[in-house]
């Protein structure tokens, strides 16, 4: 049974810090990129932070310079996103995405995304 799984959101007072984790079980065998989305009430999803299965990330602008996503222990089917300076505007609904790399060659990976059931970050005043 494959799944995505965060975990670790909470509620933090703004200039604190949270890490999010991301495990993409049943993937480990796969080349994945790994995505972290949030979602604030009345809006859509908005890419936050990448990592791609060869470890080239990317940010938006709005987090650039304060969150960072890595892999976890050089495992490509899960991820940190660690979360510096948090404002108020960060609160959201956090999502993991995985999504398979453009390398993948195993023809037992599916070549579908995957969205984890999400993890609430609050960042208050």
């Amino acid at each position: 049974q494959k799944q995505v799984v965060e975990s670790g959101g909470g509620s933090v007072q703004a200039g604190g810090s949270l890490t999010l984790s991301c495990v993409a079980d049943g993937y480990a065998h796969c080349k994945n990129d790994m995505m972290w989305y949030r979602q604030r009430p009345d809006n859509g999803r908005d890419l936050v932070a990448r990592i791609n299965y060869d470890g080239q990330t990317t940010y938006a602008d709005a987090v650039r310079g304060r969150f960072t996503i890595s892999h976890q222990d050089n495992a490509q089917n899960a991820v940190y996103l660690r979360m510096n300076s948090l404002k108020p505007e960060d609160t959201a609904m956090y999502f993991c995405k995985r999504e398979p790399s453009r390398y993948e060659t195993d023809p037992l990976c599916p070549l579908t995304n995957h969205w984890g059931q999400g993890t609430q970050v609050t960042v208050s005043s």
